[in-house]
């Protein structure tokens, strides 16, 4: 189900546990786990991501167990830490093992409840031990409602089942995996099979991921990024094969298109963390300027571009205010765009389990109003002839077919040129560009829109 901490290699548990409750605490009170990792001292953080990822992909069971075994919450400090021990408890997918043994998960959960809140020490204990007595009836009273049985929020729920009814029960499932670690090989420094010859040198397996996205290869196993060779000099990057669509849909010879010429002017509009900023650059020779709202997040495009040895003009503004006082275009036109909006993250939530506890009903609404002021504020930047490739990493469709189904009737001289097994909706299942040969079930949840301009 998820990643598994090496209780021989990893910190005592008790210590792990006292962080992951901060960190459940920290998600319910709406920060982001990424922000509360941060702060986790460094030789507890790799082992505390692990556990924290394990809880949150079964928090609403948990929970919902807690509610059965003790109906009157405890203290948000003990029901964080309490809750936490019971996902650890939770039976385990079969031919999986738990991470840890029933008996050291209750007594270390007791061992961090004495250093938070001694006198309900007593009270975890007799908690988790009625569990594991009655484990099975538990598990199956809470599991009776569809946030517990699928550990998604109702709305998050009824949102996919509304959305995709076919597949809404498999898509849920899958956000509980773990997700595979794909790489790019950097095209400017070496082939894809030159890499993969590297990779075997090394002692690390791992297997092309098909045609449509050339340059990703699937790890067979998750690594750190400084044991891959070539990483520290640009060789190759961390991206997951859907993301890496989108720079050759940008870029790329594809549904009658030519290639962009040497030189073109692409605009990257919401460019942070900058890994489709490099991508684009890797392929061709550009004009591009990548543009992102947040400044400290523009640094991480720097950052990528540094190591990258790659070159693009940088700049902090909101895309949407391309016109009027402040605005950041300089009224030359683009050949190209990349819109990678903002947007729920709905497609990547194996990879950010927080993601879904994070988000409230309102949030799509919201989101798919930003969305469109960018479509509507973009477009009249763009040449006649140009391309703008709408992308957001998300599977609602509010955020997707809907957005631009309502961009395409605003806008009388853009026209939608379908890709197969590149853009529309892509969800993380097997199904997946199979009839076009292309991208197993190893992507995240994206949507892309390859829109032209017309003459």
């Amino acid at each position: 189900m998820t990643e598994k901490p090496n209780p021989q290699l990893s910190p005592p548990l008790q210590r792990l546990l006292l962080q992951v409750a901060d960190a459940l605490q920290a998600v319910r009170s709406g920060r982001s786990l990424t922000d509360v990792l941060a702060r986790c001292p460094a030789e507890l953080r790799p082992a505390t991501q692990a556990l924290s990822f394990y809880v949150l992909r079964l928090l609403s069971s948990a929970e919902a167990a807690r509610a059965l075994l003790a109906p009157k919450a405890p203290p948000p400090k003990v029901d964080a830490l309490l809750v936490s021990a019971l996902a650890l408890l939770w039976p385990c997918a079969p031919g999986a093992a738990p991470p840890y043994t029933d008996h050291t998960v209750v007594d270390q959960a007791v061992s961090a409840v004495r250093k938070r809140a001694p006198a309900s020490a007593g009270f975890v204990n007799a908690v988790l031990r009625r569990f594991l007595r009655e484990r099975s009836a538990i598990v199956l009273a809470a599991q009776a409602a569809e946030p517990a049985a699928y550990n998604h929020p109702q709305w998050w729920i009824d949102r996919v089942r509304a959305d995709w009814p076919q597949q809404w029960q498999a898509i849920l499932q899958a956000n509980n995996q773990h997700p595979p670690m794909t790489l790019r090989v950097n095209a400017r420094r070496g082939s894809t099979e030159s890499y993969l010859a590297r990779l075997a040198a090394a002692g690390i397996k791992a297997t092309p991921v098909g045609p449509l996205a050339p340059q990703a290869l699937l790890l067979e196993r998750a690594l750190p990024v400084m044991a891959l060779p070539g990483f520290a000099d640009g060789d190759v990057s961390v991206q997951d094969a859907a993301a890496q669509l989108a720079a050759p849909l940008t870029v790329g010879a594809l549904a009658s298109l030519p290639a962009l010429a040497s030189g073109a002017r692409v605009l990257d509009a919401c460019s942070a963390p900058g890994g489709k900023t490099a991508h684009l650059l890797e392929l061709a020779d550009l004009d591009l300027l990548a543009l992102d709202s947040d400044a400290g997040r523009l640094t991480r495009v720097q950052d990528n571009l540094q190591r990258l040895c790659l070159k693009a003009q940088t700049k902090a503004a909101d895309a949407r205010q391309s016109h009027g006082d402040g605005a950041w275009w300089d009224g030359q036109l683009f050949d190209a765009i990349l819109l990678d909006a903002p947007c729920s993250a709905s497609g990547i939530v194996r990879r950010h389990p927080d993601v879904r506890w994070l988000r409230r009903p309102t949030d799509i609404g919201n989101l798919a109003t930003i969305q469109a002021e960018l479509l509507d504020a973009l477009w009249p930047t763009l040449k006649p002839g140009g391309r703008l490739v709408y992308a957001t990493c998300s599977i609602f469709k509010a955020e997707g077919e809907h957005q631009v189904d309502a961009f395409l009737q605003r806008q009388s001289d853009a026209k939608h040129i379908d890709v197969a097994g590149m853009s529309g909706h892509l969800l993380p299942l097997t199904h997946n560009g199979e009839a076009a040969g292309g991208l197993p079930s190893v992507l995240d949840g994206f949507y892309y829109a390859l829109l032209i301009k017309k003459l």
